[in-house]
């Protein structure tokens, strides 16, 4: 019998893609931009892929109360042992925590959480003040996710969690909200984790540039009259954006068409009003991980995705360290489409075949 403790950050992921690039300080903003939450709906996917994976009978499920872990657990089929209730109806990091204490009370074989790099660190710290080594596995639902103990999927975290046999240490990273709202990305290692060892992990972010000079001049020699341009956020996507003769938000979504900026640090909703007949958006992976949609630039919805083409960018040296790409933009049916082989850009003329997984 697997114990495991399931506690959920209802508004993890809230802010991306409305634009607000993190939920930090920024849950009312977010609502009075249309955002919806994220988080319940890959934890029941998680839930859900869990249960499939393991027999009911061999597992044990805690859970924290309502939107907090219950009613998610619930919906993917559990009947969970709730074991707390938030203090109040707008949840916070105190209730996160006071989950993990009584998590690690129970003696739970795993903590399965859901959010982002914020929701990490509760986590993980703690367990750091507890002086406790009970594993942890995230469900990616926050912007960013650059930590190392995130399953690539929600899917994946559910099967991990059911099937893993051995632990490691992972890095838990979070970064500066407001600093990253302003173009800066300030990261630092917050943590060092026990995680289950298994393949769909992401790595760590890894906070590196290059020359991608050449790359970004044969983009913009490339450029087609009335074609919608959706840039991305990131420093290759950055370079882009100088050589067509703007400064644009460097970790926000830009819209460029026939020489003019249509939308600077765009939401979901500004993007699609801005789109025409023919459209493009171009995307360059997270180094270490690979992810080219679904982390960091969720204003790149499914919505805005079904009606561009994708064009993936990325300097030699980034893909060398990379593999495989991913996409995880909450639509398993776009994500199937997209998956398969990619021409990525990697010069001024080069290009190179990458799957993506």
């Amino acid at each position: 019998m697997r114990t495991i403790g399931v506690v959920v950050n209802p508004i993890a992921g809230m802010g991306g893609r409305v634009g607000l690039k993190g939920t930090d300080e920024k849950v009312s903003e977010a609502r009075e931009r249309g955002a919806e939450p994220r988080a319940p709906e890959r934890a029941v996917a998680a839930l859900r892929a869990l249960r499939a994976a393991a027999r009911n009978e061999d597992v044990r499920l805690l859970a924290y109360g309502g939107v907090m872990g219950e009613d998610e657990a619930r919906e993917a089929g559990f009947d969970p042992t709730v074991v707390g209730e938030p203090a109040d109806e707008a949840t916070s990091a105190a209730d996160t925590k006071a989950a993990v204490r009584v998590f690690v009370e129970r003696d739970v074989d795993l903590i399965l959480f859901v959010g982002g790099d914020g929701t990490a660190v509760d986590v993980a710290e703690t367990l750091d003040d507890l002086g406790s080594e009970t594993p942890m596995l995230g469900v990616p639902a926050g912007v960013k996710v650059y930590s190392s103990v995130f399953a690539v999927k929600p899917r994946d975290a559910g099967r991990i969690a059911a099937t893993f046999e051995r632990t490691e240490a992972r890095e838990v990273n979070d970064i500066d909200e407001a600093a990253y709202r302003e173009g800066e990305v300030r990261a630092r290692l917050r943590a060092v984790a026990t995680v289950p060892v298994a393949e769909a992990l992401q790595a760590s972010k890894q906070l590196s540039s290059g020359s991608v000079e050449a790359l970004a001049a044969g983009f913009a020699e490339s450029v087609e009259d009335g074609v919608t341009y959706v840039l991305g956020p990131g420093g290759t996507v950055g370079t882009i954006k100088r050589e067509l003769g703007f400064d644009g938000s460097p970790l926000g979504v830009d819209v460029w068409r026939d020489g003019e900026v249509l939308v600077r640090d765009g939401s979901e909703r500004e993007i699609l009003a801005a789109l025409g007949e023919r459209n493009v958006v171009v995307v360059s992976p997270i180094g270490g991980q690979g992810f080219v949609l679904g982390r960091g630039n969720q204003q790149l919805s499914p919505a805005v995705v079904r009606q561009c083409d994708l064009e993936v960018v990325a300097s030699p040296s980034k893909l060398e360290g990379i593999g495989v790409l991913h996409v995880d933009t909450g639509d398993e049916e776009l994500d199937e489409e997209l998956r398969g082989w990619v021409k990525v850009r990697t010069g001024r003329y080069e290009r190179r075949l990458v799957k993506v997984e």
